[in-house]
């Protein structure tokens, strides 16, 4: 059920709602049997839903032997559980069903962790006075002791320790992922983080970009672990393709929390490539709940470069493209694409390199033939704009872009051949420059 409430903000029309929640239920198999759009004209503490709604979801559970009931909502555990025993059913929200899918998918280590704890956290506030006839005592005689530990207090505080638990195994599986991109730093190649809404097809294009067999399906959220693979960039510069987890509008805080670990793979990034579903009727409000999280972990276009990569434009009309064309971001580069049919990549991976290439400095090297053999280095770290012999033939004088990440073994290696900063071009000057 995808209630509609009144005077509630929201980006998306009650049936784009509908259908997105609909491919939540089916991400994990169940059968759906009805599903409904409504007007809540006011929340109700006890229930979230009126009662003429409550009855008529009744009547349909008793009529199809309905096991499970899905509410498109964020409810309080009060309002679960009123709703269960009503209903005579189990009451799933939003964020209860997303960790379902969420603990189905998980298969690392790190994921596995990641939801377990997101789901106890979410727990730890629905655990109500079930049992408060199981109450215990500790001993004694008459008066003596008092009370003893309730069930309550028992699970809750089982709870705590297993949380606790998981918190401490987590840092330790993320300590490691820190250590492994701190060896990706060193080495070092630029990585190219891949974000998008779940389900707009960015572990198809990573595999396109990196010859992969990752798992991509037409569903919503197929994978849930960071992949990490190396390519090369057509003129031969190597980089880091980076894969994360599909971004959904109202995920979870819980499950930010837990998995902020993985998406700070996003923060590491040189670039960041924005997949979208343009064929989406939602393309604008999904585009603005990722920009939303990535905001949150403080990755923006202003501190990396961005670039839009609308995917599945073979799915559009050339009249539907261009009314999407209406509504670009006139700063940042955009690429349209099918990772599907491979439609657009070369253009993909050009503009790519054209953001690199922004990130990096211009200098002039003045190389004497004595120290010829070290230019090597500039065709293998940097990007050689050009190389001319000097008018007396001593040297070769080499105008070369290098990338942030590798001014320090350049210096290292040219310092002294360093003669001056290259003045850019107009199409070529960037921020960087004026550092």
């Amino acid at each position: 059920m995808c209630p509609d409430v009144a005077r509630q903000a929201s980006r998306r029309t009650i049936e784009a709602r509908l259908e997105e929640f609909k491919s939540l239920a089916s991400a994990i198999n169940l059968d759906i049997i009805d599903a409904q759009a409504w007007n809540v004209r006011e929340v109700k503490p006890a229930t979230f839903i009126g009662g003429g709604h409550v009855e008529e979801i009744q009547k349909q559970v008793e009529e199809h032997n309905i096991a499970l009931v899905l509410i498109d909502a964020q409810l309080s555990p009060i309002q679960q559980r009123n709703l269960e025993t009503k209903l005579g059913a189990k009451v799933l929200d939003r964020t209860a069903l997303i960790l379902e899918i969420f603990g189905d998918r998980a298969a690392t280590r790190e994921g596995v962790l990641q939801v377990e704890l997101a789901h106890l956290n979410y727990q730890r506030g629905r655990l109500v006075r079930s049992w408060t006839h199981l109450e215990r005592q500790r001993g004694g005689l008459g008066f003596v002791g008092g009370p003893g530990e309730t069930q309550i207090e028992s699970d809750r505080r089982l709870l705590q320790e297993r949380v606790t638990l998981l918190t401490k195994r987590l840092e330790k599986v993320q300590r490691t992922r820190f250590e492994q991109r701190k060896s990706r730093q060193s080495i070092p190649f630029p990585i190219i983080a891949l974000a998008g809404y779940t389900n707009a097809g960015k572990s198809t294009l990573f595999n396109l970009l990196t010859d992969s067999d990752i798992k991509a399906e037409d569903q919503l959220f197929a994978t849930l672990d960071t992949t990490v693979r190396r390519a090369t960039l057509p003129h031969k510069r190597e980089v880091v393709f980076s894969d994360t987890v599909g971004f959904i509008a109202d995920l979870p805080t819980d499950l930010i929390a837990a998995f902020r670990g993985t998406l700070e793979e996003v923060t590491e990034a040189h670039v960041v490539l924005h997949v979208r579903d343009i064929a989406n009727d939602d393309y604008m409000a999904q585009c603005q709940d990722v920009n939303d999280v990535l905001a949150d972990l403080d990755v923006t276009p202003e501190k990396v470069p961005f670039i839009e990569v609308w995917n599945k434009v073979d799915m559009l009309t050339e009249e539907q493209l261009e009314l999407r064309r209406r509504h670009r971001s006139k700063s940042i580069p955009i690429v349209e694409i099918s990772a599907k049919t491979g439609q657009g990549l070369d253009e993909l991976l050009a503009v790519i390199e054209v953001e690199l290439g922004k990130t990096g400095r211009f200098q002039t090297v003045m190389l004497p033939h004595s120290a010829a053999h070290t230019a090597h280095w500039l065709y293998d770290h940097g990007e050689v704009l050009s190389a001319e012999p000097t008018e007396d033939g001593s040297a070769i004088c080499y105008e070369v872009r290098v990338a942030k990440d590798k001014m320090s073994p350049f210096l290292e290696k040219f310092d002294k051949f360093v003669v001056e900063q290259a003045v850019p071009t107009p199409e070529n000057a960037t921020e960087a420059d004026a550092d």
